[in-house]
């Protein structure tokens, strides 16, 4: 299938800016006297307090900021995907407990350092039998159907990739546990493949990413990372370029958002 044009996936950034934009301008200029407002709920660290109103303002909108972008992205990726796969969000059908007894055995294996992820470990998957077994489902961040190729795609996109060890344990059960069912559900010869993903890459585009947590249980090969993401999304080796042009251009928008906010919050309530 064609890539879709720039023009298309500019508009669509776009779009999901402006929206963030005055959502999140009238969900914090309407809060501003209610004491359980996002921001008013998190000024009372005195000793963020003891720095400045200032400082204290902005401590607790930058969280918010944070959460609420990471949202945004998550959605503009899914609405770009559209475009050219067929997008599911959860995965339903049979998991065996000699599957799940497999993927656990894996995973202490990569914690204690035994084995190096690879994306053979688990292909062993594919051939157990599955008479029997409880149906599970799964909400999938992106379950991605490539109609033209018949490859199954399960994403697992954390925006800034940052987790410890737990989580990023309990990401790669939860993935494993999503491509056993697939497995299970879908023809021997359909190709499925898994991926962890991230929406920028936190030590700077072009530079390792060496967020080790993660790296113990996920092999290259099941990376994404910022740039390799976006240009797999929008289907191009510009998709990152692109998605982040149309995104500078229309950042102003979220800038005008926060100056207001600023001025509704700091004009004498504080």
């Amino acid at each position: 299938m064609q890539a879709p044009d720039k023009k298309t996936i500019k508009a669509l950034v776009h779009t999901a800016v402006q929206s963030f934009a005055q959502g999140f301008q009238a969900r914090h200029e309407g809060e501003v006297d209610n004491p359980e407002g996002i921001i008013n709920m998190k000024i009372h660290n005195v000793f963020i307090e003891a720095l400045g109103k200032e400082i204290q303002y902005y401590t607790a909108l930058v969280r918010s900021l944070d959460s609420s972008l990471g949202n945004m992205l998550e959605s503009l990726a899914i609405n770009i995907a559209e475009l050219t796969f067929e997008v599911k969000r959860n995965v339903e059908g049979p998991l065996s407990i000699k599957q799940t007894r497999i993927i656990a055995e894996l995973l202490e294996k990569y914690k204690r350092r035994e084995k190096q992820p690879s994306v053979e470990d688990y292909q062993i998957l594919r051939s157990v039998s599955i008479n029997k077994a409880p149906i599970k489902r799964h909400d999938s961040d992106y379950y991605l159907i490539d109609k033209d190729t018949n490859t199954h795609y399960l994403i697992e996109l954390k925006i800034g990739g940052d987790l410890d060890n737990k989580k990023a344990r309990s990401e790669k059960e939860a993935i494993l546990e999503q491509f056993a069912i697939l497995s299970n559900v879908l023809p021997p010869e359909t190709e499925i493949k898994i991926f962890f993903a991230t929406a920028y890459n936190r030590y700077g585009e072009g530079k390792p990413w060496n967020q080790q947590r993660v790296r113990q249980f996920f092999a290259d090969e099941e990376l994404l990372i910022g740039k390799d993401f976006w240009n797999f999304v929008c289907r191009s080796e510009k998709g990152y370029q692109t998605v982040l042009e149309a995104y500078r251009e229309s950042a102003y928008l979220i800038r005008k958002a926060l100056v207001s906010i600023k001025r509704t919050y700091l004009g004498g309530r504080l």
